[in-house]
Protein backbone atom coordinates (compact mmCIF):
# COMPACT_ATOMS: atom_id res chain seq x y z
CA UNK A 1 0.00 0.00 0.00
CA UNK A 2 1.41 3.38 -0.92
CA UNK A 3 2.10 6.15 1.59
CA UNK A 4 -0.40 8.36 -0.20
CA UNK A 5 -3.14 5.80 0.22
CA UNK A 6 -2.39 5.11 3.87
CA UNK A 7 -2.42 8.84 4.63
CA UNK A 8 -5.70 9.44 2.76
CA UNK A 9 -7.47 6.84 4.88
CA UNK A 10 -5.98 7.81 8.17
CA UNK A 11 -7.64 10.17 10.56
CA UNK A 12 -7.81 7.23 12.93
CA UNK A 13 -4.57 5.97 14.40
CA UNK A 14 -3.27 2.41 14.38
CA UNK A 15 -4.83 0.21 17.03
CA UNK A 16 -8.20 2.04 16.85
CA UNK A 17 -11.35 1.69 14.80
CA UNK A 18 -14.41 3.90 14.24
CA UNK A 19 -17.85 2.55 15.10
CA UNK A 20 -21.19 3.51 13.52
CA UNK A 21 -21.54 6.53 15.87
CA UNK A 22 -18.19 7.92 14.80
CA UNK A 23 -16.55 6.99 18.10
CA UNK A 24 -13.28 5.15 18.28
CA UNK A 25 -12.58 2.03 20.26
CA UNK A 26 -9.43 0.08 20.86
CA UNK A 27 -8.93 -2.70 18.32
CA UNK A 28 -7.72 -5.99 19.65
CA UNK A 29 -3.97 -6.36 19.20
CA UNK A 30 -4.55 -9.99 18.37
CA UNK A 31 -4.23 -10.45 14.61
CA UNK A 32 -5.84 -13.18 12.53
CA UNK A 33 -2.54 -15.03 12.33
CA UNK A 34 -2.26 -14.96 16.13
CA UNK A 35 -5.70 -16.55 16.35
CA UNK A 36 -4.69 -19.11 13.74
CA UNK A 37 -1.60 -20.05 15.75
CA UNK A 38 -3.74 -20.58 18.85
CA UNK A 39 -6.29 -22.63 16.90
CA UNK A 40 -3.71 -25.05 15.50
CA UNK A 41 -1.68 -25.17 18.69
CA UNK A 42 1.43 -23.36 17.44
CA UNK A 43 3.34 -21.15 19.84
CA UNK A 44 3.24 -17.43 19.18
CA UNK A 45 6.92 -16.43 19.26
CA UNK A 46 8.66 -16.06 15.87
CA UNK A 47 11.38 -18.55 16.85
CA UNK A 48 8.79 -21.10 17.93
CA UNK A 49 6.76 -20.58 14.76
CA UNK A 50 9.90 -21.13 12.68
CA UNK A 51 10.65 -24.32 14.59
CA UNK A 52 7.04 -25.49 14.10
CA UNK A 53 7.31 -24.91 10.35
CA UNK A 54 10.60 -26.75 10.09
CA UNK A 55 9.13 -29.64 12.07
CA UNK A 56 6.07 -29.72 9.82
CA UNK A 57 8.29 -29.86 6.75
CA UNK A 58 9.92 -33.04 8.06
CA UNK A 59 6.64 -34.90 8.06
CA UNK A 60 6.33 -37.82 5.72
CA UNK A 61 5.00 -37.00 2.25
CA UNK A 62 2.29 -39.61 2.84
CA UNK A 63 0.53 -37.06 5.02
CA UNK A 64 0.16 -34.70 2.07
CA UNK A 65 -3.17 -36.25 1.19
CA UNK A 66 -4.43 -35.29 4.63
CA UNK A 67 -3.80 -31.61 4.11
CA UNK A 68 -0.03 -31.45 4.61
CA UNK A 69 2.53 -29.81 2.33
CA UNK A 70 3.30 -31.16 -1.12
CA UNK A 71 6.94 -31.77 -2.12
CA UNK A 72 6.97 -28.53 -4.11
CA UNK A 73 5.50 -26.57 -1.22
CA UNK A 74 8.02 -28.03 1.21
CA UNK A 75 10.92 -27.10 -1.07
CA UNK A 76 9.67 -23.55 -1.49
CA UNK A 77 9.05 -23.00 2.23
CA UNK A 78 12.53 -24.37 3.04
CA UNK A 79 14.00 -21.93 0.55
CA UNK A 80 12.09 -19.07 2.18
CA UNK A 81 13.36 -20.08 5.63
CA UNK A 82 16.93 -20.17 4.31
CA UNK A 83 16.60 -16.83 2.53
CA UNK A 84 17.40 -14.80 5.62
CA UNK A 85 20.82 -16.52 5.74
CA UNK A 86 21.51 -15.84 2.04
CA UNK A 87 23.88 -12.99 1.21
CA UNK A 88 23.98 -10.94 -1.96
CA UNK A 89 27.28 -12.50 -3.03
CA UNK A 90 25.64 -15.96 -2.81
CA UNK A 91 23.23 -15.12 -5.64
CA UNK A 92 25.17 -12.58 -7.73
CA UNK A 93 26.48 -13.05 -11.25
CA UNK A 94 30.27 -12.73 -11.07
CA UNK A 95 32.01 -9.77 -12.67
CA UNK A 96 33.48 -11.87 -15.46
CA UNK A 97 29.97 -12.78 -16.65
CA UNK A 98 28.53 -9.25 -16.62
CA UNK A 99 27.61 -7.83 -20.01
CA UNK A 100 27.74 -4.05 -19.75
CA UNK A 101 27.90 -1.25 -22.27
CA UNK A 102 29.97 1.94 -22.49
CA UNK A 103 28.00 5.17 -22.26
CA UNK A 104 29.74 6.43 -25.42
CA UNK A 105 28.21 3.64 -27.51
CA UNK A 106 25.86 4.86 -30.29
CA UNK A 107 22.27 3.66 -30.10
CA UNK A 108 22.51 1.42 -33.16
CA UNK A 109 25.29 -0.51 -31.43
CA UNK A 110 23.25 -0.64 -28.24
CA UNK A 111 20.44 -2.35 -30.17
CA UNK A 112 22.90 -4.93 -31.49
CA UNK A 113 24.32 -5.53 -28.02
CA UNK A 114 20.86 -6.24 -26.65
CA UNK A 115 20.13 -8.56 -29.55
CA UNK A 116 23.35 -10.47 -28.94
CA UNK A 117 23.07 -10.68 -25.16
CA UNK A 118 19.41 -11.62 -24.82
CA UNK A 119 19.13 -9.46 -21.69
CA UNK A 120 16.43 -6.88 -21.02
CA UNK A 121 18.72 -4.69 -18.88
CA UNK A 122 22.43 -3.97 -19.03
CA UNK A 123 24.67 -1.86 -16.78
CA UNK A 124 26.12 1.29 -18.33
CA UNK A 125 29.64 2.42 -17.48
CA UNK A 126 32.19 5.11 -18.22
CA UNK A 127 35.54 3.67 -19.43
CA UNK A 128 35.28 0.54 -17.22
CA UNK A 129 32.71 -1.39 -15.22
CA UNK A 130 34.16 0.06 -12.03
CA UNK A 131 32.83 3.44 -13.21
CA UNK A 132 29.23 2.30 -13.62
CA UNK A 133 26.76 5.14 -14.18
CA UNK A 134 23.45 3.27 -14.31
CA UNK A 135 21.60 0.82 -16.53
CA UNK A 136 19.71 0.76 -19.81
CA UNK A 137 16.41 -1.10 -20.30
CA UNK A 138 15.55 -2.42 -23.75
CA UNK A 139 11.98 -1.19 -23.36
CA UNK A 140 13.21 2.40 -22.91
CA UNK A 141 15.48 2.02 -25.91
CA UNK A 142 12.79 0.68 -28.24
CA UNK A 143 10.26 3.28 -27.03
CA UNK A 144 12.79 6.02 -27.77
CA UNK A 145 13.41 4.71 -31.28
CA UNK A 146 9.68 4.34 -31.98
CA UNK A 147 8.94 7.82 -30.64
CA UNK A 148 11.65 9.56 -32.64
CA UNK A 149 10.83 7.67 -35.84
CA UNK A 150 7.07 8.16 -35.68
CA UNK A 151 5.61 9.61 -38.88
CA UNK A 152 1.85 9.90 -38.63
CA UNK A 153 0.56 6.41 -37.94
CA UNK A 154 3.65 4.71 -39.33
CA UNK A 155 7.32 4.48 -38.43
CA UNK A 156 10.11 5.91 -40.55
CA UNK A 157 13.28 4.57 -38.94
CA UNK A 158 15.38 6.95 -41.03
CA UNK A 159 14.04 9.74 -38.81
CA UNK A 160 15.57 8.18 -35.66
CA UNK A 161 19.11 9.33 -34.88
CA UNK A 162 20.75 6.01 -34.11
CA UNK A 163 24.19 7.61 -34.15
CA UNK A 164 23.34 9.42 -30.91
CA UNK A 165 25.51 8.38 -27.97
CA UNK A 166 23.85 6.52 -25.15
CA UNK A 167 25.03 9.11 -22.64
CA UNK A 168 23.19 11.85 -24.59
CA UNK A 169 19.95 9.93 -25.03
CA UNK A 170 18.56 10.38 -21.52
CA UNK A 171 17.84 6.64 -21.36
CA UNK A 172 20.23 5.69 -18.55
CA UNK A 173 18.36 4.77 -15.38
CA UNK A 174 19.84 4.61 -11.85
CA UNK A 175 21.14 1.33 -10.47
CA UNK A 176 21.66 0.21 -6.88
CA UNK A 177 25.15 -0.28 -5.43
CA UNK A 178 25.35 -2.77 -2.57
CA UNK A 179 28.02 -4.75 -0.68
CA UNK A 180 28.24 -8.49 -1.14
CA UNK A 181 27.67 -9.04 2.58
CA UNK A 182 24.18 -7.50 2.48
CA UNK A 183 21.41 -10.03 3.23
CA UNK A 184 19.46 -10.87 0.08
CA UNK A 185 16.21 -10.05 1.91
CA UNK A 186 17.47 -6.50 2.59
CA UNK A 187 18.31 -6.03 -1.08
CA UNK A 188 14.88 -7.33 -2.06
CA UNK A 189 13.29 -4.71 0.20
CA UNK A 190 15.47 -1.95 -1.31
CA UNK A 191 14.56 -3.03 -4.84
CA UNK A 192 10.88 -2.90 -3.97
CA UNK A 193 11.17 0.47 -2.25
CA UNK A 194 13.20 2.08 -5.06
CA UNK A 195 11.49 0.25 -7.96
CA UNK A 196 14.92 -0.73 -9.30
CA UNK A 197 15.44 -4.34 -10.29
CA UNK A 198 19.22 -4.35 -10.80
CA UNK A 199 22.05 -3.91 -8.30
CA UNK A 200 25.81 -3.87 -8.79
CA UNK A 201 27.78 -5.56 -6.02
CA UNK A 202 30.84 -3.57 -4.93
CA UNK A 203 33.94 -4.65 -3.03
CA UNK A 204 35.67 -2.81 -0.20
CA UNK A 205 37.56 -0.63 -2.68
CA UNK A 206 34.47 0.41 -4.62
CA UNK A 207 35.13 -1.87 -7.59
CA UNK A 208 32.36 -3.95 -9.13
CA UNK A 209 32.37 -7.59 -8.02
CA UNK A 210 29.11 -8.79 -9.52
CA UNK A 211 25.51 -8.10 -10.47
CA UNK A 212 22.20 -9.11 -8.91
CA UNK A 213 18.75 -8.81 -10.43
CA UNK A 214 15.37 -9.20 -8.78
CA UNK A 215 14.97 -12.45 -10.70
CA UNK A 216 18.17 -13.84 -9.14
CA UNK A 217 16.71 -13.38 -5.66
CA UNK A 218 13.28 -14.76 -6.56
CA UNK A 219 14.92 -17.83 -8.12
CA UNK A 220 16.47 -18.74 -4.75
CA UNK A 221 12.92 -19.40 -3.58
CA UNK A 222 11.05 -20.74 -6.62
CA UNK A 223 13.90 -22.21 -8.66
CA UNK A 224 15.06 -21.27 -12.15
CA UNK A 225 12.70 -19.06 -14.12
CA UNK A 226 13.00 -19.49 -17.86
CA UNK A 227 11.19 -17.37 -20.43
CA UNK A 228 10.49 -17.86 -24.13
CA UNK A 229 13.95 -16.63 -25.13
CA UNK A 230 16.03 -18.74 -22.76
CA UNK A 231 17.98 -21.52 -24.43
CA UNK A 232 19.00 -24.73 -22.75
CA UNK A 233 22.61 -24.52 -21.62
CA UNK A 234 25.07 -27.08 -22.89
CA UNK A 235 26.46 -29.56 -20.39
CA UNK A 236 29.23 -28.02 -18.30
CA UNK A 237 31.43 -31.13 -18.52
CA UNK A 238 31.45 -33.44 -21.57
CA UNK A 239 33.58 -36.46 -22.42
CA UNK A 240 36.18 -35.83 -25.11
CA UNK A 241 37.76 -39.28 -25.38
CA UNK A 242 39.05 -41.98 -23.02
CA UNK A 243 39.92 -40.29 -19.73
CA UNK A 244 39.41 -36.78 -21.14
CA UNK A 245 36.76 -34.13 -20.57
CA UNK A 246 36.07 -30.64 -21.84
CA UNK A 247 34.83 -28.47 -18.98
CA UNK A 248 33.36 -25.02 -18.77
CA UNK A 249 35.56 -23.21 -16.25
CA UNK A 250 32.38 -22.24 -14.38
CA UNK A 251 31.47 -25.91 -13.81
CA UNK A 252 30.94 -26.65 -10.12
CA UNK A 253 33.59 -28.77 -8.45
CA UNK A 254 31.11 -31.36 -7.19
CA UNK A 255 29.88 -31.94 -10.74
CA UNK A 256 33.43 -32.18 -12.11
CA UNK A 257 34.43 -34.64 -9.37
CA UNK A 258 31.38 -36.83 -9.99
CA UNK A 259 31.89 -37.03 -13.76
CA UNK A 260 35.69 -37.33 -13.91
CA UNK A 261 36.42 -39.17 -10.67
CA UNK A 262 38.72 -36.36 -9.56
CA UNK A 263 39.46 -36.66 -5.82
CA UNK A 264 39.30 -33.23 -4.21
CA UNK A 265 39.69 -34.43 -0.62
CA UNK A 266 43.39 -33.51 -0.39
CA UNK A 267 43.37 -30.23 -2.27
CA UNK A 268 43.65 -28.35 1.02
CA UNK A 269 42.77 -24.81 -0.06
CA UNK A 270 42.35 -22.15 2.61
CA UNK A 271 39.94 -20.14 0.47
CA UNK A 272 36.47 -21.17 -0.64
CA UNK A 273 36.42 -22.28 -4.27
CA UNK A 274 33.31 -23.50 -6.08
CA UNK A 275 34.29 -23.87 -9.75
CA UNK A 276 36.97 -25.81 -11.60
CA UNK A 277 38.31 -22.60 -13.12
CA UNK A 278 38.54 -21.02 -9.69
CA UNK A 279 40.36 -24.11 -8.42
CA UNK A 280 43.01 -23.88 -11.16
CA UNK A 281 43.54 -20.16 -10.54
CA UNK A 282 43.78 -20.75 -6.79
CA UNK A 283 46.35 -23.54 -7.21
CA UNK A 284 48.52 -21.62 -9.68
CA UNK A 285 48.10 -18.16 -8.15
CA UNK A 286 47.39 -16.64 -11.58
CA UNK A 287 45.20 -16.91 -14.68
CA UNK A 288 47.01 -19.36 -17.00
CA UNK A 289 47.21 -18.46 -20.69
CA UNK A 290 45.55 -20.28 -23.56
CA UNK A 291 47.57 -23.34 -24.59
CA UNK A 292 49.20 -23.94 -21.21
CA UNK A 293 49.16 -27.52 -19.95
CA UNK A 294 49.37 -27.78 -16.18
CA UNK A 295 50.06 -30.83 -14.06
CA UNK A 296 49.00 -29.93 -10.55
CA UNK A 297 49.99 -32.25 -7.70
CA UNK A 298 46.86 -31.60 -5.59
CA UNK A 299 44.75 -32.84 -8.51
CA UNK A 300 46.04 -36.41 -8.20
CA UNK A 301 47.98 -36.31 -11.45
CA UNK A 302 45.21 -34.83 -13.61
CA UNK A 303 46.57 -32.47 -16.24
CA UNK A 304 44.67 -29.32 -17.20
CA UNK A 305 44.94 -27.70 -20.63
CA UNK A 306 43.63 -24.16 -21.03
CA UNK A 307 41.51 -24.08 -24.20
CA UNK A 308 39.98 -20.61 -23.81
CA UNK A 309 40.70 -17.70 -21.48
CA UNK A 310 41.27 -13.98 -21.34
CA UNK A 311 43.36 -11.79 -19.07
CA UNK A 312 40.76 -11.94 -16.28
CA UNK A 313 39.38 -15.46 -16.22
CA UNK A 314 39.49 -18.99 -17.54
CA UNK A 315 36.67 -20.04 -19.85
CA UNK A 316 37.21 -23.59 -21.10
CA UNK A 317 39.51 -26.40 -19.96
CA UNK A 318 40.51 -29.89 -20.99
CA UNK A 319 40.93 -32.31 -18.10
CA UNK A 320 43.01 -35.46 -18.69
CA UNK A 321 43.23 -38.35 -16.25
CA UNK A 322 46.83 -39.54 -15.80
CA UNK A 323 46.14 -43.03 -17.23
CA UNK A 324 44.56 -41.61 -20.37
CA UNK A 325 46.36 -41.87 -23.67
CA UNK A 326 46.41 -38.61 -25.59
CA UNK A 327 44.77 -38.87 -29.04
Amino acid sequence: MSDAHSQSTGAVGEGQRTDARGETSERSSESWIDRLRIAVGWKSSPAALRADLESALEEESSETAEGGFSAEERAMIRNILRLRETRVDDVMVSRGEIEGIDEETPLDRVVLRFMGSGHSRMPVYRDSLDEATGMIHIRDLMSHIARTSAFGETLDLARADLSQRLVDSGLVRPVLFVPGTMPATDLLARMQANRIQMALVIDEFGGVDGLVSLEDIVETVVGDIEDEHDVEEAAAVVAAGPGQWIADARAELDEVATITGLDLADVGLDEEVETVGGLVVALTGRVPAVGEILTLEPLAGFSVEVLDADARRLKRLRLVRPTAVAP
